[in-house]
């Protein structure tokens, strides 16, 4: 339980200094939507681009890892991408709710804990996993999104569309231009190394500040189903990983009790981002984003004990 305290309470903090901000009135109504604006606009492309010009994609290559974890994490993505489709009718909502059921907090909570109960050896496995939730299951969903929004305008039309936003979101585009500088072989300049550091190193923070801000405002979305999107996060994809990683493929016990592990950490910030970009209600994914945080307590320590000796 220390262990998890230990790499949840700053997260809590910062989520606090929000809510005071606002509450207080030292940050105005805005607050949350502009500072949202930065990170999805400089902060978070500037740590994409970074994450994938500099990874190295033969220590990635890992198939039984990648299959565990990322095969918890999409089975849980499209369970509830299709269910609040089918309920609802919106593509849109359907694909942030299922990035909320789906997105672990790899980055901020899942490498700082690999670390501390694993040991060196467990930084690996944890970036391996943000690579994957970052970038492979957020611009899944930003395409989700996108097809989403352009539907109703006909096959054509829509298609065009659809390529067209995504090639001017810089949330799709900073990785893509950060794999073509990897395979480009390019030695990265100190000082561009530097400045996507520093504009990176701001995106969680002011993320989770942002949620504050969020939190302490007046609600008027729906909330009611947040529990559903808190258990499929907490309890249903660390079930499906555990099978996957021990059952099915019984990998190494680094790995294996990394997919487990990372597979259980709370939601991040990244459905929140989304949804305040898109101007969608956020009051659920905010609250799942808490309340999955807080859950991750218990589930977290309970893993813990499991797999440590």
């Amino acid at each position: 339980m220390s262990t998890v305290l230990n790499v949840l309470l700053p997260i809590f903090g910062l989520i606090l200094i929000g809510y005071i901000c606002r509450r207080t009135n030292r940050l105005g109504p805005t607050a949350a939507s502009e500072m949202n604006r930065f990170v999805v606009w400089l902060g978070l492309p500037a740590l994409l681009f970074s994450l994938t010009a500099k990874a190295d994609w033969a220590q990635i290559w890992q198939p039984g890892f990648l299959l565990a974890f990322t095969g918890g994490m999409f089975a849980v993505y499209l369970i509830t991408l299709l269910y609040r489709w089918k309920t609802t009718g919106n593509l849109v909502d359907a694909s942030i709710d299922g990035l909320s059921a789906g997105y672990a907090n790899s980055g901020y909570i899942g490498i700082p804990l690999c670390v501390l109960v694993l040991g060196d050896d467990g930084m690996a496995p944890a970036l391996i996993a943000s690579l994957m939730v970052v970038c492979v299951l957020f611009g899944l969903a930003v395409v989700c999104i996108e097809v989403g929004l352009q539907s109703k305008k006909g096959v054509g039309g829509a298609i065009l569309q659809v390529v067209t936003a995504l090639l001017k979101n810089p949330l799709v585009v900073a990785p893509l231009l950060g794999a073509a500088w990897s395979q480009g072989g390019l030695q990265m300049p100190a000082a561009m190394d530097e400045f996507l550091h520093l504009l990176g190193a701001a995106t969680v923070p002011c993320a989770l500040v942002s949620l504050g801000l969020f939190l302490a405002q007046r609600q008027s979305g729906p909330s009611q189903g947040v529990w559903p999107l808190v258990a499929l996060k907490l309890v249903l994809q660390p079930l499906i990983t555990w099978f996957i990683a021990f059952v099915l493929l019984d990998l190494p016990p680094l790995w294996a009790h990394a997919a487990l592990l990372l597979s259980a950490l709370p939601t991040g910030t990244g459905p929140f981002m989304l949804a305040e970009y898109y101007q969608r209600q956020a009051a659920l994914v905010s609250r799942a984003i808490l309340f999955s945080t807080l859950g991750s307590l218990f589930t977290l320590s309970l893993i813990l004990l499991l797999i440590t000796p």
